[in-house]
């Protein structure tokens, strides 16, 4: 079967300081792939190349594709939408404008309103924040509005770049179950940055772990969380 995403040779620069060295991971359609690492492998830097955020060398496809050399607006148009690090909110703006900002590619009002009540489907307590200006919102509600920003998109892949960072586990637990939702009522695929290791091969169905912008391991998240070297290496037993 063709991935849905796929980097054949992928290499990243930011400057003339070369951070990917050759990267190859794909993302098959419908399924949830996992990009571990320690801090500064790669892992972020990937999810630029992809976007289109930074200059590369190499291919990464799309659909069978190629959107090497596109530009950002041009590849979040195909369906590929990026949930960044930090959470990316617009802080001045309230939890409708921030969502409104997400569908601003579909203009259609009817549209927007059904996919807005969409997403309260996931995120309740997003609607009650609806006037809220998203600056004022807790940490854990902050990353729901960046999923659910990105969901106004309609997406075919989301780009998740450390969903659990800076949150109490219960959030954690709670956006985790919720992703699998998303992905398991809306077939959308799933590129996913965590630094919990575990947490993201259990939501996972495949993984690569990165290196010093090199994958180094690559398989099944169910055989990787059974791999010796990378148990004692990234889930610490």
């Amino acid at each position: 079967m063709q991935p849905l995403l796929q980097t054949r040779g992928l290499t990243a620069f930011y400057g003339s300081t070369q951070a990917l060295f050759g990267v190859d991971i794909t993302v098959q359609a419908g399924g949830i792939t996992a990009l571990l690492g320690a801090n500064g492998a790669g892992k972020t830097t990937t999810l630029r190349a992809i976007c289109g955020m930074i200059r590369i060398a190499g291919e990464i496809s799309f659909d069978g594709n190629s959107i090497r050399g596109m530009p950002t607006e041009s590849i979040v148009r195909l369906g590929i939408a990026h949930v960044p690090d930090g959470r990316g909110t617009f802080t001045d703006l309230t939890v409708e404008e921030n969502l409104r900002l997400g569908g601003y590619l579909r203009p259609s009002h009817p549209e927007l309103a059904a996919d807005m009540e969409r997403v309260f489907g996931y995120f309740p307590v997003l609607k009650q924040r609806l006037r809220q200006q998203a600056g004022t919102l807790s940490g854990g509600e902050q990353q729901m509005l960046a999923i659910s920003r990105a969901l106004m998109l309609r997406p075919r892949l989301m780009l998740l770049d450390e969903p659990s960072f800076g949150l109490a586990p219960l959030i954690v637990q709670e956006i985790f179950r919720i992703m699998r939702r998303i992905n398991e009522e809306e077939k959308v695929s799933m590129l996913l940055v965590e630094q919990n290791a575990k947490l993201a091969l259990d939501l996972a169905d495949h993984a690569f772990l990165i290196e010093t912008g090199k994958v180094v391991v690559a398989g099944k998240a169910a055989d990787m969380i059974n791999d010796e070297g990378v148990r004692r290496a990234y889930l610490g037993y």
